[in-house]
């Protein structure tokens, strides 16, 4: 009888997803194990890049890897941490060696936002050849991998880049139409801790924390768990998620998330809670009950 009930848990789940939607794009490709990562890194022909901030590269970092912190890719002079324009990546990529002719593998140490961030970035300008590892420093310190505080030595490069896809970018005027005239298709999916959604979020959105994408050692959850999980949400791959949190660091990670299980009608609110918050006209929902669960991560 156990076996049977067992044999019923494992297979609910599957057939739970499969009276959803179909989920349109290929799965498990943007997301890779740490131990992948050293086998790529031992066939060579990759280029490592460690997202994590400049004085946490400099005490120690998998060997080899280079170093684009957030500040790299981001410009901060109208809200902080937006998306950088292509000549800024292309200029700063290439100066730390960056080419388009390998893969990329990236890593962090922030519960993989910084890594999703920068993979995000370069697909908005048309890499679709970047590799996150799941779980960031830990999980590859954990199997096995060398570390140094030594920088590999570099020598300037050509990092091109593409026109901006749009198409993975929500702006202020989106966002204002969907809360103004909301659409069945669309779901706003707010990332952020229950703490910052009780004080206010942009209305109709969903609150889904970024940081239940992730097990508790900070590797990534399966595509099966990330698709139940956003599918008892109601969110199905037929529906657009647009998806923000202060400013879209955090957001950044769930997009990942979900590209990784399928999901191709993705939208970052790239100007994100910071911007809408900004203007007082733009309407705020505050729900009634109070906060129950205090998020303790880097609320960017």
């Amino acid at each position: 009888m156990k076996r049977i009930l067992l044999s019923l848990l494992l297979v609910l789940p599957l057939i739970f997803i499969s009276c959803g939607s179909t989920v349109p794009g290929e799965k498990g490709t943007e997301i890779i194990s740490a131990k992948q990562a050293l086998e790529m890194i031992a066939e060579g022909n990759i280029t490592l890049v460690d997202a994590g901030n400049a004085d946490g590269y400099a005490k120690s970092h998998v060997k080899g890897a280079l170093n684009v912190s957030r500040k790299d890719i981001v410009d901060s002079s109208r809200f902080p941490n937006m998306l950088a324009d292509g000549s800024k990546i292309s200029a700063v990529l290439g100066s730390k060696g960056i080419t388009n002719d390998k893969t990329i593998v990236v890593y962090d140490n922030n519960k993989n936002m910084d890594s999703a961030r920068f993979w995000w970035t370069l697909k908005v300008y048309g890499n679709d050849n970047v590799k996150v590892v799941s779980g960031g420093l830990n999980a590859l310190t954990a199997a096995g991998a060398e570390l140094s505080s030594d920088k590999p030595a570099v020598t300037a490069a050509e990092y091109k880049v593409s026109s901006a896809r749009t198409e993975m970018i929500a702006d202020l005027k989106y966002m204002k139409n969907q809360v103004n005239k909301p659409s069945d298709s669309v779901v706003i999916i707010d990332t952020r801790s229950q703490e910052e959604y009780d004080e206010g979020t942009i209305p109709g959105s969903i609150l889904l924390n970024f940081v239940d994408n992730n097990f508790k050692d900070g590797t990534y959850k399966t595509v099966q768990q990330i698709s139940i999980r956003y599918l008892e949400a109601g969110i199905d791959a037929d529906k657009e998620a647009v998806m923000y949190c202060k400013t879209s660091i955090r957001g950044a990670q769930t997009y990942l998330a979900l590209y990784n299980a399928g999901y191709r009608k993705l939208k970052l609110y790239d100007g994100a809670w910071i911007e809408w918050s900004s203007n007082p006209l733009n309407p705020v929902y505050k729900p009634e009950k109070p906060a129950y669960m205090i998020d303790s991560s880097d609320n960017s």
